[in-house]
């Protein structure tokens, strides 16, 4: 269990030391557990959170769900004036829910 957090820890850091997030072009972080997906849009310059969208439903728990989501972030997106934004997937590989969550950002009018 150790040796499968310490790779976990290892992929997370060799992610996010090469990311940082503008006021122009926040960070959009996505956190994925078993249940709930969750992604923000996050200025690190300023320290804020500039939005939020969560699936906590039990309706929300598939790829179908992740490209709502991601539709629903672009939006929060567009109201707070950003286009460009720098995808941080933290220690999940890049492939089913959070790919269908990029594809439908991207879908929405998002660049990255």
């Amino acid at each position: 269990m150790l040796k499968q957090q310490s790779i976990r820890a290892k992929r997370t850091m060799r992610v996010r030391k090469k990311l940082q997030g503008t006021s122009t072009k926040p960070r959009l972080c996505v956190v994925k557990s078993n249940k709930h997906i969750q992604v923000q849009l996050i200025d690190d310059d300023a320290g804020k959170t500039l939005g939020m969208a969560a699936t906590f439903c039990k309706e929300f728990r598939n790829k179908a769900s992740a490209a709502k989501l991601g539709q629903i972030i672009a939006e929060i997106a567009k109201k707070n004036d950003v286009n460009e934004v720098v995808f941080d997937r933290g220690p999940f590989k890049y492939h089913g829910i959070l790919a269908a969550l990029a594809d439908s950002a991207r879908a929405a009018g998002l660049q990255f």
